[in-house]
C-alpha cells in the first residue's frame, strides 16, 4: 500500500521539528510537549455544538468529564450518547487534546459525548484509567437523564489506549451488568499488551508512533509484567469475546498497532460478534487527531460519526 502524501508531509514536518522523542521525556515534560502540539493539529472547536465541564465520583475522587451535544438538540431532549475515553499512551492527553475530535463527532453524528478525564500512569498505574472508564460509564447509565442523555442508547470508544480502555469496558459491561451498549467505536486500539504483531517490526520506527515508545507506555501503564495478560489490558486475550456489542474498528496501513486491530476485529466476527474493520491505508497512527494536516482524519471522523449516528439513532427508532 501506498503512504498517503499528506501523512509524508506530517512525517517531514516532524523530522524537522526535531523534537525530543516521548520516550527520552519526563511523563510530565512528554504530556506538555503533546499538548503544545494539539492545538495545530486539530485546529479550533467547530461551531455547532455546546459544552459543560463538571465532575462526577470517581473511584478516588473527583472525576473531571466534558459532555457535548450538538447546539440544534432540544435542550430538554434526551440525546443517545458516545462514552469516549481519548488515547494518549495511558501516559498523556486529557480532555482538551481531542476537544475537536469529540466536538465534530457529537455534531455529525447528532448524539452527546461523554469525555471521561482519566487518570494517567505513571502517577495511577493500571487498573486506574480502566477504573475511572467504568465509572463513567456507570455515571452515564445511572444519571445520565439529569444531563439529557438516553440511558437505554449509549456506546463507548476511543482511540489507541482508548481504544483499548473502550474494547476493555465493553468486555466488563457484558461481564458484570453494566448497561447494554449498542456499539463499541474501536479507533487504532491497543489490544494485545503481550505479544507483538508483524506491524511492529514492519512499521517499527519513521512513521510517527514506533515501537520503542509503546514499550515506553506500557512500562508506565504496566510495570508489573505479569499483569500485561490481563483481559483489561490486553482484551485481545479475554476468554471469549462473544455476546459484545457491535463494533466498528477503525485501523490505519502505517501504524505498529495495525495488525492487533486487525486481529481484534476478526476474532470479533469469528466469536459472533458483528464487526466492521476499516483501514485507512495511508494513514499514520493517531490520525484522527490531526484534521488540520489530514483529509483521511476529515473522512475518518465522518466514518465514525455515521456509524454512531446508525447504532444510535437510526437503529433505534
Amino acid at each position: 500500500m501506498a503512504l498517503d502524501p499528506e501523512s509524508q508531509r506530517l512525517i517531514d514536518l516532524m523530522l524537522a521539528a526535531n523534537r525530543p522523542a516521548w520516550n527520552t521525556l519526563s511523563p510530565g515534560d512528554a504530556r506538555a510537549q503533546y499538548l503544545a502540539l494539539r492545538p495545530g493539529a486539530q485546529g479550533p472547536r467547530p461551531a455547532g455544538v455546546t459544552v459543560i465541564d463538571r465532575t462526577i465520583p470517581g473511584p478516588v475522587g473527583g472525576l473531571p468529564v466534558r459532555l457535548y451535544r450538538p447546539a440544534s438538540a432540544p435542550a430538554d431532549g434526551a440525546l443517545p450518547a458516545l462514552v469516549f475515553a481519548h488515547g494518549g499512551g495511558w501516559v498523556f492527553g486529557n480532555l482538551d487534546s481531542h476537544d475537536v475530535l469529540c466536538a465534530q463527532l457529537a455534531i455529525e453524528a447528532g448524539i452527546a459525548v461523554f469525555a471521561v478525564d482519566y487518570r494517567l500512569a505513571p502517577e495511577a498505574r493500571f487498573p486506574g484509567a480502566f477504573d475511572d472508564v467504568v465509572a463513567g460509564l456507570q455515571w452515564v447509565a445511572a444519571n445520565g437523564a439529569s444531563v439529557g442523555i438516553d440511558p437505554a442508547r449509549l456506546a463507548v470508544g476511543g482511540d489507541s489506549a482508548g481504544g483499548n480502555l473502550a474494547a476493555a469496558v465493553a468486555l466488563w459491561a457484558r461481564d458484570h451488568g453494566g448497561p447494554e451498549l449498542r456499539l463499541q467505536l474501536l479507533v487504532y486500539p491497543v489490544t494485545d499488551a503481550v505479544a507483538r504483531a508483524d506491524s511492529y517490526r514492519r512499521y517499527e520506527d519513521g512513521y510517527g508512533l514506533n515501537a520503542v515508545t509503546m514499550e515506553w507506555f506500557f512500562d508506565h501503564y504496566t510495570p508489573d509484567k505479569s499483569t500485561r495478560g490481563d483481559w483489561r489490558v490486553s482484551p485481545l486475550r479475554a476468554k471469549s469475546l462473544a455476546g459484545l456489542p457491535p463494533a466498528l474498528v477503525v485501523t490505519a496501513g502505517y501504524d505498529p498497532l495495525r495488525d492487533e486491530g486487525r486481529a481484534y476485529a476478526f476474532r470479533l466476527q469469528q466469536e459472533g460478534t458483528l464487526a466492521d474493520l476499516v483501514e485507512f491505508g495511508g494513514m499514520l497512527h493517531g490520525f484522527l487527531s490531526s484534521p488540520m494536516f489530514l483529509h483521511g482524519a476529515r473522512r475518518g471522523t465522518s466514518l465514525c460519526a455515521a456509524a454512531l449516528r446508525e447504532a444510535l439513532v437510526l437503529r433505534a427508532q
